[in-house]
């Protein structure tokens, strides 16, 4: 079985993630900074955010799978697609050492959060066959 709608939003968020890792990389390079952070507050920061999204995206990858496996529906899945890559794009530009409240990192956390507990209520009531 496929998983079109799945594949399309991982290859979306695939793409923000290798901006976040390039990220990094080029900044290592110009810092000569092989691992962790060398004290260099912007590459702890650059880390942060790949890491965040290291954190979440991937559980949510599988979770939109089994919701689209299970039949789940396709509207749904587009919206949650939607939020996810709108919001894994808003987190990391909201990230900052010095701020902790920015109006992007609360788009990108609580959407992010939203979206997970939607997919896992979702697989949830298809598992015990509440819905399709």
């Amino acid at each position: 079985m496929i998983v079109p709608i799945t594949a399309l939003y991982a290859a979306l968020l695939v793409a923000v993630l290798v901006c976040l890792t390039t990220r990094i990389g080029l900044l290592r390079a110009k810092t000569g900074i092989s691992i962790l952070d060398g004290g260099n507050t912007h590459l702890a920061v650059e880390i942060r955010r790949h890491g965040n999204f290291a954190e979440h995206v991937p559980l949510l990858i599988v979770l939109m799978a089994i919701v689209e496996l299970n039949g789940g529906n396709s509207l749904f899945l587009h919206v949650i697609g939607v939020v996810l890559v709108i919001c894994r794009i808003a987190h990391p530009l909201g990230l900052h050492h010095d701020r902790v409240q920015t109006p992007l990192r609360l788009i990108g956390a609580a959407g992010t959060s939203l979206s997970t507990v939607a997919l896992g209520v979702m697989a949830l009531l298809q598992a015990i066959g509440v819905v399709a």
